[in-house]
């Protein structure tokens, strides 16, 4: 189960992969690709079918991905998230987040077991928004409604 800790953990490396982020520049994706880089983070997108994205240059892979990263955010299907926690392991990435903010997102059951057998920290879900300081109001509201239902993510203990 995933905690704040591991969100915050997460955060905390200024370098780190988006998998399956969209060629698209109005997809969703792409919104929280430019909010990660305006907060100082070095978010290297990697999509199979483009070269460059938001003037950033496009791996096609993680293993292409060069310096490496420690963190891979997954923006994939669930489907593709358990050849992503593959390849992750493959390039030594021992952190994985699997966004989702409404039905499935990228979570998979059998990449999340994949990722717990092959010492990578997982973060199950939840949207990065809802985690940043300040963030815009509908991601507050969002973070406000999962703890008044008990499905915020609590501190480790």
């Amino acid at each position: 189960m995933t905690t704040r800790t591991d969100i915050e953990d997460f955060l905390r490396p200024q370098r780190f992969a988006m998998v399956g982020v969209s060629r698209d520049p109005k997809d969703f994706s792409r919104g929280l690709l430019r909010e990660l880089r305006d907060r100082g983070y070095d978010v290297v997108p990697v999509n199979p079918l483009a070269d460059v994205i938001d003037g950033l240059e496009c791996f096609q892979s993680l293993q292409a991905v060069k310096p490496a990263v420690e963190g891979a955010l997954l923006m994939t299907s669930p489907r593709e998230t358990e050849r992503v926690v593959r390849d992750c392991a493959e390039a030594g990435v021992r952190q994985v987040w699997m966004y989702r903010a409404g039905g499935q997102g990228a979570v998979s059951p059998q990449a999340i077991e994949f990722c717990r057998k092959n010492a990578i920290r997982v973060v199950e879900g939840y949207c990065p928004y809802m985690f940043l300081p300040a963030t815009a109001f509908p991601h507050r509201a969002h973070g406000f409604l999962m703890k008044l239902v008990g499905s915020y993510p609590a501190k480790a203990a």
